[in-house]
């Protein structure tokens, strides 16, 4: 059934791939599914979290048009306000809709929404920041250091490809030690990802059968003796099965402490949120989420 009349605060990053392309679409669309929109004037400068405390007393829902930065940086505050998320996937990968099942599609994202179908989902956090897909230290680090927004809006997921066949070259191997548990396990690694979702960095798959809301962080630590071996382990990677491979070290965890001899950066759903030690810990059903409703289908 569809929802009628309810307010929603609607977010746009006009800097996402298709953000500004698809923002006065998406209000049309929305719009006729019912909603009163408000929305921020285009001179804004506020965080999208500020914007969400600001506006929390007078909606019943934020909708927001962007790719898995532009959530990152909406869920603080939809946190803090217990206001459920509609989402539009605008950006590059769109990996947290992905995992959701929620279509690239903006009128079949519209209805989703419309249909008012709410999934409480998990959050990871590491130092203090959240993240909805993916936190990792290593190559993929690097790769979100590396790939500009420039890139990603003109190549879209391909961005991501070249960048990595760049930096392949020159990345090493590093020391590091996972605490899990009250156990220490030093390891050799090329990359430690903490996931929450099931995708993330463009259709990898963090693990198969992963879901954001199946109350666990899913580790892999890619234990490599060199950086190459990542062409090998790429089909492996897409598909979520690479916890097979001897040299790939994969459990899952609510909490984690990873330390390194020196500092390495941190990488939460594409942006660089500081660096090692990182400190995760799960944040179970911490937002609601419009999505597809499996169950209408069975």
């Amino acid at each position: 059934m569809t929802q009628q009349e309810r307010t929603a605060l609607l977010l746009i990053n006009q800097r996402s791939r298709k953000g500004r392309i698809e923002a006065s679409r998406a209000q049309s669309l929305l719009t006729q599914a019912g909603f009163t929109l408000l929305q921020p004037a285009g001179d804004e400068t506020r965080s999208y979290s500020d914007l969400i405390a600001a506006y929390a007393d007078r909606v019943e829902v934020v909708i927001v048009g962007g790719g898995d930065g532009t959530l990152n940086a909406a869920a603080p505050g939809l946190m803090q306000s217990g206001l459920p998320l509609g989402i539009l996937p605008l950006g590059t990968a769109n990996d947290f809709a992905r995992t959701l099942g929620i279509p690239a599609t903006l009128e079949q994202a519209v209805k989703i929404i419309a249909d008012g179908y709410l999934r409480a989902v998990d959050l990871g956090e590491v130092n203090k920041h959240l993240f909805l897909n993916v936190s990792s230290i290593g190559f993929s680090a690097e790769l979100a250091r590396n790939l500009t927004a420039e890139s990603k809006k003109r190549w879209g997921v391909g961005g991501y490809a070249l960048a990595a066949l760049r930096l392949l070259r020159q990345s090493r191997p590093f020391s590091a030690t996972l605490v899990h548990q009250g156990q220490r396990t030093p390891v050799k690694t090329v990359q430690v990802s903490v996931g929450n979702g099931r995708f993330y960095g463009g259709g990898m798959t963090v693990e198969a059968r992963a879901a954001p809301d199946d109350g666990l962080l899913d580790v892999y630590s890619l234990e490599l003796k060199h950086s190459w071996q990542l062409i090998a382990l790429l089909p492996f990677l897409r598909r979520g099965t690479h916890g097979r491979w001897r040299n790939v070290r994969a459990f899952s965890a609510t909490a984690l402490t990873i330390e390194t001899r020196r500092p390495h950066y941190i990488n939460a759903d594409g942006e660089i949120i500081g660096q090692t030690p990182a400190r995760f810990r799960l944040l179970a059903r911490a937002l609601r989420v419009y999505a597809p409703d499996d169950s209408a289908a069975k």
